[in-house]
């Protein structure tokens, strides 16, 4: 089956919280030199209809420049088979990131990943946001799918490198993240048949990936 992948770029709106030195950039232009010791991820709460307790788990790539959320049981579906308030899923993850002695970090892109089945005349979306304990929320950034649809989707959030939201050097604050996926019938006939949209994965292969931005403390 051919791959179609949905991809969407919006710029979120953050006011700086700290002003850093520069460090090395990449190519999308955030810092992005990470510190040398192990980072750890611990889960602290997980709420919300899409991401029951143990369905949800977090891990961080080898050379600290991501960490990526897969859940398991993560579907938003009408029609055929589906309850009166599966239509919206969503999942609000508390996260407590282990930041080593002398770095802080931001969230600069988060890409989302999932699958869709949606009937003619249904549409989907995929809704999130992030932001630090203790600060407003961020806008939330919603992206629509549109049917008819039965594929692989794919969106990206990015944050301009002026914009991005740093932890306040030498505090500890947990890092939030909100999720939500949602399926209307519309014109479709649900009692003939199903559509959906996911975010989970069996096998592991489809997750959510959240890159870092690093900077060294002053």
């Amino acid at each position: 089956m051919r791959r179609l992948l949905l991809i969407g770029t919006a710029i979120m709106a953050f006011a700086a919280m700290t002003a850093l030195p520069a460090s090395a950039s990449s190519r999308n232009g955030w810092p992005t030199v990470p510190p040398p010791d192990k980072i750890i991820i611990d889960v602290v709460t997980v709420n919300g209809s899409g991401c029951r307790p143990g369905t949800a788990a977090v891990s961080v790539s080898p050379d600290n420049t991501a960490f990526t959320v897969t859940y398991s049981n993560f579907l938003a579906s009408v029609g055929v088979g589906a309850g009166p308030t599966d239509f919206r899923k969503n999942c609000q993850l508390n996260l407590l990131v282990h930041v080593p002695q002398g770095f802080t970090y931001a969230v600069a892109q988060a890409d989302y990943r999932g699958f869709a089945h949606l009937e003619r005349g249904a549409t989907g979306q995929e809704k999130a946001n992030y932001y630090f304990q203790g600060h407003s929320e961020t806008a939330s950034v919603t992206h629509p799918i549109r049917s008819p649809y039965d594929d692989n989707w794919q969106f990206t959030d990015k944050t301009d490198v002026a914009q991005l939201v740093y932890l306040p050097c030498g505090e500890q604050r947990n890092f939030n993240i909100n999720t939500e996926l949602r399926v209307n019938a519309g014109t479709s006939d649900p009692t003939r048949t199903t559509s959906f949209v996911t975010m989970d994965s069996t096998d592991g292969s489809i997750m959510t990936t959240y890159h870092f931005a690093w900077k060294r403390c002053p």
